[in-house]
């Protein structure tokens, strides 16, 4: 995708199917996410995100698992794949790996993850089943800069859900989605405009740290 002199320019870090990806591209498509995607990396050469990218028009690179000999070589790898793009922000959508204290440290609050729950509850794994278990009545999902604690970085946006009685994994897993293709570009446009910065280990929105995350309505 073409970047003007303007445009900050994003690095998007991706393991599979590419969902949130797509909601990203068809955000810039349809015009409102004034971002340049300057390059999409997969750790999976098979990564369906990948063709995504690939029709889209936009750089691909694969950093794979197995050809580095620890996670630190294989993360300074990535890393330096992605500073030959000069991304201002780094997106994971979908990217299978925890990243190292190094490779944090090296984007220090230019790093968005998404992680489906209503943070700060329920971070790990297999959430829509251990919310269900519990007898949640909402569910959710949480856009957060990421730092090196695993899904305890600040949070800035969120998007809730209702959990149904009859609900299954797969069906609450679906409207969770929904909910991530709308709210995850909606905090990549707060930070390429400005308006959200990361400062001290803390989120700040229109120059006011949030000590609670946006709860998306629809519109900002």
């Amino acid at each position: 995708m073409t970047r003007n002199s303007t445009q900050v320019s994003a690095a998007i870090l991706i393991s599979g199917n590419g969902s949130n990806l797509q909601a990203f591209i068809d955000a810039v498509n349809d015009g409102s996410l004034d971002l340049n995607i300057a390059v999409v990396v997969s750790n999976r050469p098979d990564a369906y995100g990948l063709l995504r990218a690939r029709n889209a028009g936009i750089t691909t690179a694969c950093v794979q698992d197995g050809d580095y000999a620890d996670r630190t070589a294989f993360d300074e790898a990535l890393a330096d794949t992605l500073e030959v793009h000069e991304p201002n922000l780094v997106i994971l959508a979908g990217f299978m790996r925890i990243l190292s204290a190094a490779f944090v440290k090296r984007f220090e609050g230019r790093i968005l993850n998404i992680h489906p729950a209503l943070l700060p509850k329920y971070p790990g794994l297999n959430t829509h089943q251990r919310v269900i278990d519990a007898g949640e009545h909402w569910h959710g999902s949480t856009v957060h800069f990421v730092t090196e604690e695993l899904d305890a970085g600040p949070r800035i946006l969120q998007g809730r859900v209702p959990v149904l009685a009859d609900d299954t994994v797969s069906r609450l897993s679906g409207r969770v989605q929904a909910v991530e293709h709308k709210i995850y570009p909606q905090a990549a446009a707060l930070f390429a405009s400005g308006r959200l910065t990361f400062r001290a280990g803390e989120s700040w929105l229109d120059g006011a740290r949030l000590d609670e995350p946006v709860q998306y309505n629809g519109e900002f």
